[in-house]
């Protein structure tokens, strides 16, 4: 008897122990480069998976497009591109990426997500803004536009920053909420390839807003083009706030 009783408490011990180890949603992160490949994938992944161990959600990182089919996506809650760029999937599996979004669930696009699918009217609606130019690398001041969305609760009002600034073409959505734009007057915008000349954005530079888009959720960030990026403890609480509300459409007040 006390062998049969000591069998169920360690069954019970161990669906406890089960329960508590499932992770909250699982994650998408797809890195495809159909054009620059940027160096700071790597870190990248390496800092998104550290936020999924410590904010239990499971993180599946892909590089092949074939993951976006309807059966494979119905596992995830939420698709990160991270810093994908060019033509990355073909007509069938953007349908599939489509019917994930209508269906309730989100995306989270991280730097040259802007500079990935120009053909794909969809994704570019759904992303908001598309990338134009950028000039060099430099140091600049970040400024708050708004505070109420998960993970800017660490953002102070204005901080320096170093990043590659992209310049974005029009809206193609107008009902994005602008959460964090670059100020202008601290690094020089201009900058010119061939025909295409960038002269700034002027006295609203926006570099990161979401809104509900086609039955689901989609955040993005233009920061995440330098490596150490992706160490920055104010930086990943902003990125896990915009995971966490894309896979639950929770924590706006």
């Amino acid at each position: 008897m006390r062998k049969r009783i000591g069998v169920v408490v360690l069954l019970i011990l161990g669906l406890s122990s089960w329960s508590i180890a499932q992770d909250q949603f699982n994650v998408l992160l797809f890195s495809k480069t159909a054009g620059f490949h940027h160096v700071s994938i790597n870190e990248g992944v390496d800092a998104i998976t550290a936020l999924g161990k410590r904010h239990h959600f499971m993180v599946d990182w892909q590089e092949s497009a074939d993951v976006f089919n309807p059966k494979n996506l119905e596992r995830f809650q939420v698709i990160i591109f991270l810093n994908t760029t060019g033509d990355i999937l073909n007509e069938e599996q953007q349908k599939a990426m489509e019917e994930f979004i209508r269906s309730g669930k989100g995306f989270v696009g991280i730097h040259s997500a802007a500079d990935t699918e120009y053909e794909w009217d969809w994704y570019t609606k759904m992303l908001g803004r598309m990338f134009k130019i950028h000039p060099k690398i430099q140091t600049a001041k970040l400024r708050v536009v708004n505070g109420n969305f998960p993970g800017m609760e660490t953002m102070p009002n204005s901080r320096i920053w170093t990043d590659e600034w992209y310049q974005y073409q029009e809206e193609l959505s107008d009902d994005l909420n602008y959460l964090i734009r670059v100020d202008e007057n601290t690094f020089n915008a201009k900058v010119q390839w061939g025909d295409n000349i960038g002269e700034g954005m002027g006295d609203f530079h926006p570099m990161a807003w979401y809104h509900q888009y086609d039955g689901g959720r989609a955040y993005y960030t233009g920061l995440g083009h330098v490596p150490a990026t992706f160490s920055d403890p104010i930086f990943l609480d902003q990125l896990a706030g915009a995971i966490w509300w894309a896979a639950t459409g929770k924590g706006i007040d």
